[in-house]
């Protein structure tokens, strides 16, 4: 061979293996994982966080078309964590937030969170209480120029054919408890669903007419008796049942039969207080506990 041969066949070569690197770098990006703190853009992973906010409730979800949720942030001093722990899986804005009911124990950090991030819609029942932590959230929200969405049964958040996010309760305009008035949401994501309860008891749960049933639910009033009735129970089956509870907290919650009742229908029971935070990641047919 001579030397332009020569020279003409690594020529060749180069674009041959260029035109290779070419075709390979953009989708190399399929063979990685995220991680914790990536923000997943695929749009094939729907990942739900359970924070551990102490004795409250607080689930921040990342939804697989690139938006995401927040229900809830616990007491005010659980306003920085929550904001902490969104900001570090790379977010700077909240496409639909939910404070499930008025108490200090769901709504407390969501001043925080608002003033934090840029904040698309808020949704929230009307349920009207008189303490200062709930005015206070009302003029955080009036004071960033925001309005504030109904939360009830019938709202609804994305319906595709792949990804819905509705409302199921609460059903009533009127309950004598302000927990009863918790929005409860049902998120499915191609043939997995989440069910979250707020504080949500055996009354709103009887007037639940939606199907419920769901392969994971954030338990109502942290494993509480005044919710998770055995009817209701049976109807969700879960394969996971989150519980969202303060360590050695005074209300000795979650209580041992609420325990044993999700277990009886082949749940496995997570605690936030034994296991701190709690991420579940669904593609839509599996799903996989962090």
């Amino acid at each position: 061979m001579n030397k332009k041969n020569s020279k003409q066949l690594i020529f060749l070569s180069i674009i041959i293996f260029s035109i290779g690197i070419y075709k390979v770098i953009p989708s190399i990006e399929n063979y990685f994982k995220p991680t914790n703190n990536e923000v997943i853009t695929d749009g094939s992973l729907l990942s739900v966080h359970y924070l551990d906010v102490g004795q409250g409730d607080s689930e921040f979800i990342e939804l697989p078309n690139g938006e995401n949720i927040l229900i809830d942030a616990g007491e005010a001093e659980y306003g920085d964590t929550v904001s902490k722990y969104i900001s570090s899986l790379g977010y700077s804005e909240i496409n639909y937030l939910i404070g499930t009911h008025p108490h200090a124990d769901h709504i407390g950090g969501l001043s925080t969170v608002i003033n934090n991030f840029k904040i698309d819609s808020i949704y929230m029942p009307k349920a009207v209480t008189t303490t200062t932590i709930y005015e206070n959230l009302l003029d955080t929200i009036a004071n960033k120029g925001l309005s504030i969405n109904t939360g009830k049964s019938g709202v609804s958040l994305i319906d595709t054919a792949d990804l819905s996010v509705n409302m199921i309760a609460p059903n009533s305009s009127v309950y004598d408890d302000l927990n009863q008035y918790s929005i409860v949401l049902m998120i499915r994501y191609k043939n997995n669903k989440f069910l979250f309860m707020g504080d949500a008891g055996t009354v709103s749960e009887g007037e639940i007419t939606s199907d419920v049933s769901a392969n994971v639910i954030k338990v109502g009033h942290h494993g509480s008796s005044t919710a998770s009735s055995a009817s209701f129970v049976k109807k969700v089956s879960p394969e996971y049942a989150i519980i969202e509870v303060g360590a050695n907290n005074t209300y000795n919650l979650p209580k041992e039969t609420i325990i044993k009742r999700w277990e009886s229908v082949g749940a496995k029971v997570l605690r936030t207080d034994e296991s701190g935070n709690i991420t579940i990641i669904s593609d839509g047919n599996n799903i996989e506990v962090k």
